[in-house]
């Protein structure tokens, strides 16, 4: 099954348990009602998800003419990448947190942006920030930003529909179909349902982001080298404050923001590091082009090192 068609069959899953739920929670005029709030929220999110992430984690957006040379080839990298991928130059952002870390968001290739932290521009050289970035911009082309936060905004209705379930249920008989049995089924099994649906979702996209991304930056090695080096950074103590304020945007990461949370299992928003690399290295008929470090103690500060001498880019 090919990955579209997968995502396709598991959105139409995502739907079916909205509509069931509704329908256990307050029959057919309750499913109506949820419906068109979820309808709502999906267009609300399609036409404005990326100032709205962009804005939660304080992104500033930069371009060529930054008088930083360590951000202005990162600028450089993006667009010249995007340009010979045949997509439109994304937007470009910075976001000021020193885990290495990148997302990207937006409806559609011309309406999309691509955002690295700090921390991944200082701990990385130039060849793993391109593969990092290849693998964001491979999310762009796939269209692959949308189809995440049309599947969060539909979980989260199905979430929503269990809460209102188990604190105020709804009549017995018509009013609600399944009784307190049913009330209970959708309180408990319908969130973690929904959960495991758009986690696998997100699992199948970074695997195709991660081929993706090795296409467009030509290094696959480097990518798995970044991977591996922002995962021990990540586990290491350097927790993302805004990320754990924000668990729903997880997904969005090139590896989990999310302290703690990296294993390869059912509610993992990611594949585990290991099995990403092990795909990359078959695409680079080889080794990793650099070992990872080992994770470093909790509460040290990566350091953001912007001057010209001192940039790992050189």
């Amino acid at each position: 099954m090919s990955n579209h068609l997968r995502t396709f069959v598991l959105l139409a899953a995502l739907t079916a348990l909205f509509v069931g739920a509704g329908y256990l929670v307050g029959g057919a005029a309750g499913m109506a009602v949820a419906f068109v709030l979820a309808a709502g929220m999906n267009l609300v999110s399609y036409w404005n998800a990326d100032k709205i992430v962009l804005r939660m984690y304080r992104a500033e957006p930069v371009d060529e003419r930054h008088p930083e040379p360590l951000i202005r080839n990162y600028v450089r990298d993006v667009l010249e990448m995007a340009d010979q991928a045949g997509m439109p130059r994304p937007a470009v952002y910075v976001i000021e947190n020193p885990q290495p870390n990148a997302f990207a968001t937006g409806r559609d290739p011309a309406h999309a942006a691509v955002a690295a932290t700090t921390g991944l521009l200082s701990t990385l050289d130039r060849r793993e920030i391109r593969g990092v970035m290849g693998h964001e911009l491979a999310h762009v082309k796939n269209r692959d930003t949308l189809t995440m936060t049309v599947t969060a905004t539909i979980a989260g209705a199905i979430s929503a529909l269990a809460n209102f379930a188990f604190f105020f249920g709804g009549r017995d008989g018509e009013g609600r179909p399944a009784g307190m049995i049913g009330t209970i089924a959708v309180a408990l099994l319908a969130p973690m349902a929904a959960a495991l649906v758009q986690f696998a979702i997100s699992r199948g996209r970074e695997y195709e982001a991660d081929r993706g991304g090795a296409e467009i930056s030509g290094d696959p090695q480097a990518l798995a080298s970044a991977l591996q080096k922002i995962e021990a950074y990540a586990r290491g103590g350097y927790v993302n404050p805004d990320a754990e304020r924000n668990p729903a945007t997880a997904h969005m990461f090139i590896i989990n923001p999310l302290s703690g949370r990296g294993a390869d299992n059912l509610f993992s928003t990611h594949p585990a590091t290991h099995n990403r690399v092990a795909a990359l290295m078959k695409l680079g008929g080889g080794g990793v082009r650099t070992s990872a470090p080992r994770a470093p103690a909790r509460g040290t500060a990566v350091p953001v090192t912007r001057q010209g001498p001192q940039s790992p880019w050189g």
